[in-house]
C-alpha cells in the first residue's frame, strides 16, 4: 500500500452517467477521495460514457452536481482538466482503437467469428459434460485462410483478449491474497462487432494512460480483476503502461432482506437524502461507516477527521448494511454541531415553497431566528423543520385529527379553560412563567405537566409533538396563543 503522504498515489472515480447517483456509488467515490487526501495524492474523476444507449447528459450533470454538493473535489477531470484530458471516454475513442489494433498485432488479442447460437450450443454441451462453460477458444488460432473464409460468409467478428494459461494471483488491499485458476477466466471480448470498445478494454486502458496507482471499486468487479491484470501485462509489454495498479474491492452495501442495495431501491438514491435535508457532512460520515470504522467507540466525526484516519487496510471485506435510522441519527448529530447561524441558513430552502405550508407573506424572519436554536436540538434532517415551525407562520394551526383525538381526552374543556385563565396572567417574556401556569392548571385537575400541556400544545401548534412548548408560546405571542386556545374551546363546545 502507498506510504502516508505519498504524492504518487493516483486513484480514480469513474461512474457511468446512467440514472440518478446512488449511495453505493457515493461510498466508492468517498473511499477513493479519502484515500487520495490521506496520502496527499491525486483524485481523478473520469466519466465512462461509451454506452450511448444508456448514458445521458442529464445524468452527467447530476453526477457533477452531486460531487460538488458532497464536497468530493477532484484534481483532474471534467471542468478541471488535467494532463490526461479528455476525461470522458466518449472523447477518447481513437486511443481505444489504436490500442486494440496493437493488441491484435502483438498477438495478445484476436478476431472471434463465433455466432451467438454457436456459443450457446457449445456452452450447453460443456455444461452437459460437466466442464467449464466459458468461451472455449474456438477462434484462438485461426489461420488466415479460415479468417478469410468466415469473412467471405459475411460473418462479423468481435475482438477477444487472449488470457494466459496459468493462474492469476494478486493481493487485494481489502481481501488479501487471491488466486484465480486459468480455467475460470477464459478469453473475453474487448471490442464489439460494430467496432465499439467494451468496458473491459477502455477501463484498464484509461487507468494505464492516467497512471492510476490504486483501483478501489465495488466487490461486484472482483471477478474481472484477473482479466484486467492480464491486459495490464500486455499493455506493459507494448510500452503503453508502466505498472499494474493495486486493487481493493469494497464490500457490498446491503439493503432490506439481506439483498445488495440496487439502484432501483428507493433508499439507494442520493437525491432522496439531499431532498430530505441531510447535510453533506452527515451523509459522508455515515457512508464512511459502511465497511470502515473510525474507532470502536466513535461513530460521529468530521470530514477532516476521516481524511486523517482513513486507511484502506482497515476496510472490512464483509457486506455492510445500510441502516436509515442510524444515518438519520448521525446526521442529527452533525446538525447539532452547526453554529446557529449556519443552521438557520441551511434550513432556508425548507421555509419556502414548495415545502412551506403557509403563505410567503406570513413568514416572519425574527420569529424564525428566535425559534431556530430550539429547533436545532430536535430535527434529524433539515426537512423536519417545516412541520416543526409552521405553527408560527400559519393563520391557524394544522388540522390533525389524530393528534386532536389523542390530546383531547378526559375533560379538555375544563383544563383548557383553567390553563387559559392562568396563562392570561402569566409573564409572556418568561417561558418558565408559562410553564408554571400550565403546571398549576394541571394540578387543579389532578394532572401532571405532561398530560396538562398536551391539549394546550395541540390547540396552539396542531400537533402532539414538536419544539419546546413554552418557548414556542413565548415566540408565537400571547394574543395568537390565547386566540388558538379559544378556537379549540369553541371546537370542543361544538
Amino acid at each position: 500500500m502507498a506510504n502516508p503522504l505519498d504524492a504518487n498515489v493516483r486513484v480514480r472515480f469513474c461512474p457511468s452517467p446512467t440514472g440518478n447517483p446512488h449511495v453505493g456509488l457515493v461510498r466508492t467515490a468517498l473511499f477513493n477521495w479519502a484515500f487520495a487526501r490521506h496520502n496527499g495524492g491525486t483524485m481523478v474523476f473520469r466519466i465512462e460514457d461509451t454506452d450511448a444507449a444508456r448514458d445521458s447528459e442529464e445524468s452527467y450533470e447530476q453526477l457533477l452536481d452531486s460531487m460538488r454538493w458532497l464536497g468530493l473535489t477532484w484534481d483532474e477531470g471534467p471542468e478541471v482538466g488535467g494532463p490526461h484530458a479528455p476525461y470522458r471516454q466518449s472523447q477518447r475513442m481513437d486511443l481505444y482503437k489504436e490500442v486494440a489494433a496493437k493488441l491484435i498485432e502483438g498477438g495478445y488479442a484476436y478476431p472471434c467469428y463465433c455466432t451467438t447460437e454457436e456459443l450457446d450450443a457449445r456452452r450447453e454441451a460443456a455444461r452437459a459434460a460437466g466442464k467449464p462453460s466459458g468461451y472455449d477458444g474456438h477462434c484462438r488460432d485461426l489461420t488466415d485462410e479460415q479468417k478469410q473464409a468466415y469473412e467471405a460468409e459475411g460473418r462479423s467478428h468481435i475482438v477477444r483478449f487472449r488470457m494466459p494459461d496459468e493462474a492469476t494471483t494478486f493481493t487485494d488491499l481489502v481481501r488479501g491474497e487471491i488466486t484465480v485458476q486459468a480455467e475460470n477466466v477464459t478469453d473475453y471480448g474487448i471490442v464489439r462487432a460494430n467496432g465499439a470498445p467494451l468496458y473491459t478494454l477502455v477501463n484498464p486502458v484509461d487507468d494505464a494512460a492516467m497512471e492510476i496507482t490504486h483501483v478501489l471499486r465495488g466487490e461486484d468487479l472482483l471477478s474481472s480483476t484477473p482479466r484486467q491484470i492480464a491486459l495490464y501485462k500486455a499493455l506493459i509489454e507494448l510500452g503503453f503502461a508502466k505498472t499494474i495498479p493495486a486493487f481493493g474491492h469494497l464490500p457490498y452495501v446491503m439493503g432490506e432482506g439481506n439483498k445488495k442495495l440496487s439502484k432501483r431501491d428507493p433508499q439507494a438514491s442520493l437525491n432522496l437524502y439531499r431532498e430530505r435535508g441531510f447535510l453533506p457532512e452527515g451523509l459522508l460520515n455515515y457512508l464512511s461507516l459502511l465497511g470502515w470504522s473510525f474507532s470502536a467507540d466513535q461513530d460521529v466525526f468530521s470530514v477532516q477527521d476521516l481524511i486523517e484516519k482513513f486507511d484502506i487496510a482497515d476496510v472490512n471485506a464483509n457486506p455492510a448494511r445500510f441502516d436509515l435510522k442510524k444515518a438519520e441519527a448521525i446526521n442529527a448529530d452533525h446538525i447539532r454541531m452547526l453554529d446557529v447561524k449556519a443552521f438557520t441558513a441551511a434550513c432556508e430552502p425548507w421555509l419556502k415553497a414548495p415545502h412551506a405550508n403557509w403563505a410567503p407573506e406570513d413568514f416572519d424572519q425574527a420569529k424564525w431566528e428566535a425559534i431556530a436554536p430550539h429547533a436545532q436540538t430536535r430535527v434529524q434532517v433539515l426537512s423536519d423543520i417545516t412541520a416543526n415551525v409552521d405553527f408560527l407562520f400559519r393563520q391557524e394551526p394544522v388540522e390533525d385529527e389524530a393528534s386532536w383525538t389523542k390530546a383531547m381526552k378526559g375533560d379538555p374543556v375544563a383544563l383548557l379553560t383553567t390553563a387559559r385563565a392562568k396563562l392570561d396572567t402569566a409573564d409572556w417574556s418568561d417561558p418558565e412563567s408559562l410553564k408554571n401556569a400550565v403546571l398549576a392548571a394541571g394540578e387543579e385537575h389532578g394532572l401532571k405537566l405532561g398530560k396538562a400541556q398536551a391539549p394546550v400544545r395541540v390547540a396552539v401548534t396542531g400537533r402532539t409533538v414538536g419544539l419546546p412548548l413554552f418557548e414556542s408560546l413565548e415566540i408565537l405571542g400571547k394574543d395568537k396563543s390565547l386566540a388558538r386556545i379559544d378556537a379549540a374551546l369553541a371546537k370542543l363546545a361544538a
